[in-house]
């Protein structure tokens, strides 16, 4: 059997027989799949590591273009057990690569639970592996992270030279946005801080009172953001907010943050994309920010498999902050 390392040195020299060693310049279609709900790149190097919620498993693709995201084989590297609190619902999964090993954070909930009550028994749980390839070696069971309330869609980011744990807590008929500080990639330390509620009209549609899938981004003048997707997953409404702290700031004071008043990317019926949601950043080899979330291609589609990936690049105007170009879908170019 391969290592990690002589499997990654044979991928590489698969795809760049194949034309597929990444050119910064082609452009290809979005969506990147016709199925991907909570999907998730990171680049290392050449490689572009994505994942996406199957609900029973985790799974890795891996390319050198974007573009061929479709071509690459799917790796299953975990599944659930077959019970306990972990083996249902295995949801948005984040692989982040901290101190030289690889993380997985993903949402799961418990088994042999009522139908109705599964909220107050999901969690996010994390995997760690110590090999350069993710897709070999073996996946350690780090457990539930020791979060305040049940919840979902769990981040890590760094900064000051520190680290830092976001994820969305139930509290309530809400799911609001909370942080919490780590000593390492799999131990909370200290107490929680709720930073943002569902307070505004957009982030309540489709009968929820939503915000999730948190994500951080470092501006070019240090200051601290974090993008969410406010309202139901199953609304043409969900959509995209954006929290800000200045550089600097405490990320644990709640009066740190800041919200912005409309989501910074929503739906386009003009470029077929409804419902974006539920994103994450990635950097291409210039240094530039990416943005990859899911959408919905029509209408009153749901909260589905037929979720899609889509990519954009990240402008950031006068004053620092994020700004995006309104999402496109089928038939639209995006330069990769």
């Amino acid at each position: 059997m391969f290592n990690g390392t002589l499997r990654t040195l044979v991928v590489m020299a698969l795809l760049q027989a194949s034309g597929g060693v990444s050119a910064i310049t082609p452009a290809t279609d979005n969506p990147l799949l016709l199925s991907g709900p909570d999907p998730w790149i990171t680049r290392e190097g050449q490689i572009f590591y994505y994942m996406g919620t199957h609900g029973d498993r985790l799974a890795i693709r891996v390319t050198t273009d974007l573009a061929k995201l479709d071509a690459a084989q799917e790796i299953t590297v975990w599944r659930p057990p077959a019970t306990g609190p972990n083996a249902t619902s295995i949801w948005a999964p984040e692989l982040h690569r901290i101190e030289g090993k690889w993380y997985i954070y993903y949402t799961a909930a418990a088994s042999g639970i009522a139908e109705g009550q599964e909220d107050s028994h999901r969690g996010v749980f994390v995997l760690e592996n110590s090999s350069a390839d993710p897709t070999t070696g073996e996946w350690r069971d780090r457990g539930r992270l020791a979060t305040a309330h049940p919840g979902i869609d769990g981040t890590t980011f760094s900064t000051g030279g520190k680290r830092y744990f976001v994820y969305s807590p139930y509290i309530g008929p809400d799911s609001v946005l909370a942080i919490v500080a780590m000593s390492n990639p799999w131990t909370l330390t200290g107490a929680e801080t709720i930073i943002a509620r569902p307070d505004q009209t957009w982030e309540r549609r489709g009968g929820r009172q939503i915000l999730e899938g948190p994500e951080f981004l470092q501006g070019p003048n240090g200051d601290l953001f974090l993008t969410y997707s406010g309202s139901a997953c199953w609304s043409d409404d969900y959509a995209i907010g954006l929290l800000h702290a200045k550089a600097g700031a405490d990320p644990l004071d709640a009066k740190a943050w800041s919200k912005e008043k409309r989501p910074i990317l929503a739906k386009n019926p003009a470029g077929n994309v409804y419902a974006p949601g539920h994103n994450g950043f990635f950097q291409m080899s210039d240094g530039t920010p990416w943005i990859v979330y899911h959408a919905n291609p029509g209408p009153e589609m749901g909260c589905t498999s037929e979720r899609s990936p889509r990519v954009q690049p990240v402008h950031w105007d006068e004053e620092g902050r994020p700004a995006l170009d309104l999402p496109v879908g089928k038939s639209a170019k995006v330069l990769k």
